[in-house]
């Protein structure tokens, strides 16, 4: 293929030092003179300079010394340089049929013919900063594998939680979420554990903070990691979960957690009330400051059986049915949302999330306020497990999975996969 910028001669002197022996491509003149476009032009045999493209796109064409006025020159008197041509149509297989063109005004697959074209027109991103990482810590100094979810551990506070918190940020997750396993001695009917200043969860945020100052951390607010019941309330001797007094418990809690340094309080107990009485409980105490998110909508999913024994904190009878929402149900999700916004919440959330698209798509187009979506423990560990089996692609069917939640309409995503996918999305992929 050759690209060919052709001259006429001129009344006018070879340019100095051209020679075609220095310069790739060129075949000489007669004369070995370069002749170009000028006023009072004679007539004259017509001789042509020709540079031949390389075959190779990553080669450039060669330039041939002439100015912005002389190119310009030669292309009005006709002499256009050039360009590869048009490549040719590809051809359709064998006994394909000819038919006419459809009379379609629009075909959408216009914007996805390319890569540059797909992402160009791409309405939802996915960065490292949506994220929110789910980290379970313990007071062991060595990390402990949880079976039902591969890849993650109990965390000891002061060694590996420290290691992995420096992993994520190394990626631009700078958002942890702490959930503790409380050991069965600390664990009672009240759970007052969980508002104890010198708690698991206290003393790791104080040391999180020491190390990392500007670490964005979101704590857990609900009885049932504290409770030798399992529930995340007070329950009564009929088995009735006791809505007023947990409420009670859990503002002591929030404040435990805001007085440590958490910059997010995030009740997931789903007691009615609850949103409005914390931030009471926070203001009173001068932390204005600090934000709650909540647990909106949290159904009474059978997705969580991992995560209860990542803590250890299944209910010892009954389930959770009376307090969490009935997964059938889509308007309650308004009231919900409705309380929780009128009681001072500052982020709504949604749990679990893939499941939930249509309820975080509700809560986004019904809400001024940012949404987030918990993927939660049944949602990884599904997708680890096909992944396993070679049932799917592990890192496609994950971060499809996220954009989704996203494009649903999720600001934030708390997943357990928020490492994996933030050295995807940062290209380390390590």
């Amino acid at each position: 293929m050759a690209t060919a910028f052709v001259n006429v001669p001129c009344n006018v002197g070879a340019i100095k030092g051209l020679e075609s022996q220095n310069y790739v491509g060129l075949k000489p003149s007669l004369n070995q003179q370069f002749y170009c476009l000028m006023p009072k032009i004679k007539a004259r045999p017509r001789r042509v300079f020709v540079i031949r493209a390389s075959e190779r796109r990553s080669e450039s064409i060669p330039k041939m010394g002439l100015t912005d006025e002389e190119c310009e020159a030669a292309v009005v008197a006709g002499n256009v340089p050039e360009a590869p041509p048009v490549s040719p149509k590809p051809a359709a297989p064998a006994g394909t049929p000819v038919v006419p063109s459809l009379p379609l005004n629009r075909r959408p697959r216009r914007n996805r013919k390319s890569p540059a074209m797909r992402a160009s027109f791409q309405e939802t991103n996915l960065s490292p900063a949506n994220f929110v990482y789910p980290l379970f810590i313990h007071e062991g100094e060595e990390d402990t594998p949880i079976g039902a979810m591969p890849g993650c551990y109990r965390l000891g506070w002061r060694h590996g939680l420290v290691e992995e918190v420096a992993k994520a940020r190394d990626v631009g997750v700078n958002s942890v979420v702490l959930f503790p396993k409380v050991p069965d001695a600390l664990k009672s009917p009240t759970g007052d554990e969980a508002y104890n200043d010198n708690g698991l969860v206290p003393r790791t945020i104080r040391l999180l903070k020491d190390k990392f100052p500007d670490l964005v951390i979101y704590t857990d607010v609900a009885l049932d990691p504290y409770s030798s019941d399992g529930h995340d309330g007070i329950v009564r001797e009929d088995g009735v979960i006791m809505n007023d007094e947990t409420v009670h418990q859990l503002c002591k809690q929030a404040v435990s957690q805001a007085r440590a340094g958490a910059d997010v309080v995030s009740p997931s107990d789903m007691m009615d009330g609850r949103v409005g009485a914390i931030r009471a409980a926070l203001d009173a105490e001068g932390f204005q400051h600090v934000s709650i998110m909540s647990y909106t909508a949290k159904y009474a999913s059978s997705f969580y059986g991992p995560f209860r024994e990542a803590l250890d904190s299944n209910p010892r009878f009954g389930d959770k049915k009376t307090y969490q929402m009935n997964p059938a149900n889509y308007r309650e999700a308004l009231v919900e949302a409705h309380e929780d916004e009128s009681e001072g919440a500052d982020i709504l959330l949604v749990k679990p999330g893939l499941p939930y698209l249509d309820i975080i798509r509700l809560l986004r187009d019904r809400s001024p306020l940012p949404i987030a979506a918990y993927q939660v423990s049944g949602e990884y560990s599904m997708i680890k497990a096909g992944s396993v089996l070679k049932m799917i692609d592990e890192e496609r069917v994950m971060m499809e999975s996220l954009m989704c939640l996203r494009r649903a309409g999720a600001d934030i995503i708390l997943t357990y996969f928020a490492l994996q996918a933030a050295r995807i999305l940062c290209g380390e992929n390590r």
